[in-house]
């Protein structure tokens, strides 16, 4: 494509050199340019691409886009705008021609519940012949391929790529998981929304965001901002009308607002909702009839996401058995609250909560499904919101029997540092909850109590020993994860093979 067309429509304030020159690709990391390349220098969150134009240039690109005015050099043209981040997404969207403009694009923001959103909606919109390319924070897939997912939402480039290969072959609606950081950084600017989707809002990656309110209003930049631009037509803002945060967004013209929840009041609601270790029924309550739906997922926030799947499909003009099917249909996903057999009459749970929130929603549906006791294995993220550390440990103080703090992705933190940073909500928790020691617990433990164990295969070998039937184990935080962040190493550890491992050990025992 040429060059002039790329840059057409851009806020642009300088060019100097030639605009007619064929560019046969685009990067934003000098590591990946290539001769007649167009080269965007974005300011990443770890290195400024400003500082790499010379090193691109000499590799051969063709043109340079920047926010700041460096010294031009012969043979690549320099074109200053004001902000990179938004011209590399429009810059994609033209290169990759525009590949979300002809199918349906579905958009879910918010803190939890994204994922098994997708999972549910992919299901229905299957069952209704959809062909359906999902991009989230397990993988990135479409029928015939599955791509790791390095972020929740890739970088705008590689967005556009990866919605190009999906349209190519043959995906006709496509499911994405957006994420604040991804808003913030204008990562979906360019891709024409059908529909978008507020699951919630609590604490979460304040060590970006700083605050709540500004955590917030990257979420609603979604809806104020990123939907009203998308050029297609009967565009459907869906939102959870349980949440007051969500509930108060006042959505611009030209939206069509559809609500869930379990409140009074809500477009998409439930009724006769029974909850059981086999999963969920219920009735649900639709602008246009009702529909009796079962589900193998567990808890009351998995009901909260059929309702906005359903509200999806609902929006689709999707058939109500063919809902019904898709809900149906989808079984438990991976790493959260996925379910761990075993022969001894225990409750193993993996997920991914790691939120205040999420972890408070899942121990109050366990306390709900759980006949004995509940033992928690969680720990948080380090070089992350260390606000909700202590909030975490308080929660699991008051909604388990027995805590078990240990190591998550400490990244480049001291482990004892975020254990400590947790240990003080449990130990402010009402009611007080006693240390146990590792070495003296044992399956008749009584008062409410935690452990302080920061190798995290040792935790949960732990908590399965002193686990007796009836009881349920929760293992949160990682959920669907591979790999620990240690340092600047990413070691391999699935929560879920732990599991099997400590289970075949104390077989053996």
């Amino acid at each position: 494509m040429k060059l002039d067309q790329l840059i057409k429509g851009l806020e642009l304030s300088e060019v100097k050199g030639p605009v007619s020159p064929e560019i046969k690709g685009i990067a934003y990391s000098s590591l990946k340019v290539k001769p007649g390349f167009l080269f965007v220098a974005i300011r990443g969150l770890k290195e400024d691409g400003h500082n790499f134009i010379e090193e691109a240039v000499g590799k051969g690109v063709r043109a340079v886009v920047m926010e700041v005015p460096k010294p031009n050099r012969k043979g690549a043209t320099r074109i200053v705008v004001k902000d990179s981040r938004r011209a590399l997404a429009i810059l994609a969207t033209r290169f990759y021609g525009n590949p979300s403009e002809g199918i349906k694009l579905i958009g879910i923001t918010g803190t939890n519940g994204k994922t098994t959103a997708a999972y549910l909606i992919e299901s229905i919109l299957k069952e209704d012949g959809y062909q359906v390319g999902v991009i989230g924070t397990i993988n990135h897939r479409y029928p015939g391929k599955v791509l790791p997912a390095g972020h929740t939402t890739p970088e705008s480039l590689e967005l556009q790529r990866i919605l190009r290969e999906m349209v190519d072959q043959g995906v006709n609606c496509a499911v994405m998981e957006v994420s604040s950081h991804a808003l913030t950084l204008r990562r979906v600017d360019g891709c024409q929304f059908d529909i978008g989707l507020f699951t919630n809002i609590s604490q979460d990656h304040l060590d970006y965001h700083g605050n709540m309110t500004d955590y917030f209003a990257s979420k609603q930049k979604f809806f104020l901002e990123n939907l009203p631009e998308s050029r297609k037509q009967n565009k459907w803002a869906i939102f959870n009308f349980d949440d007051p945060k969500v509930n108060s967004i006042d959505f611009p013209p030209g939206l069509k607002p559809l609500s869930f929840g379990r409140r009074k009041g809500a477009d998409v609601s439930a009724q006769e909702v029974r909850f059981s270790p086999e999963g969920i029924k219920a009735q649900i309550k639709l602008p246009q009839g009702s529909l009796k739906i079962s589900s193998p997922l567990l808890g009351e926030f998995n009901l909260s996401n059929i309702l906005a799947a359903t509200a999806v499909g609902t929006s689709l003009e999707i058939p109500q058995e063919k809902i019904k099917k898709g809900i149906g249909a989808t079984s438990p996903i991976p790493g959260r609250m996925e379910r761990i057999a075993n022969k001894r009459g225990i409750t193993i749970l993996i997920d991914y909560a790691h939120t205040p929130q999420a972890l408070q929603s899942v121990l109050e549906s366990l306390g709900r499904l759980t006949p004995g006791r509940i033992i928690t294995v969680f720990g948080c993220g380090g070089e992350r919101d260390q606000g909700k550390r202590p909030l975490m440990g308080e929660i699991s103080a008051k909604l388990s029997d027995l805590s078990i703090i240990t190591s998550d992705n400490p990244r480049g933190e001291a482990p004892d540092k975020i254990i400590s940073d947790i240990s003080q909500g449990v130990e402010s928790a009402s009611g007080g909850c006693r240390q146990y020691s590792p070495r003296k617990i044992t399956k008749g433990f009584t008062a409410k109590g935690y452990l302080i164990m920061a190798d995290r295969k040792e935790a949960i070998r732990t908590a399965l020993a002193v686990a007796r039937e009836g009881d349920s184990v929760l293992i949160a935080g990682k959920g669907h994860e591979r790999y620990q962040l240690v340092g600047d190493k990413r070691i391999p550890f699935d929560d879920r093979k732990q599991v099997k491992e400590a289970l075949r050990t104390l077989k053996s025992q």
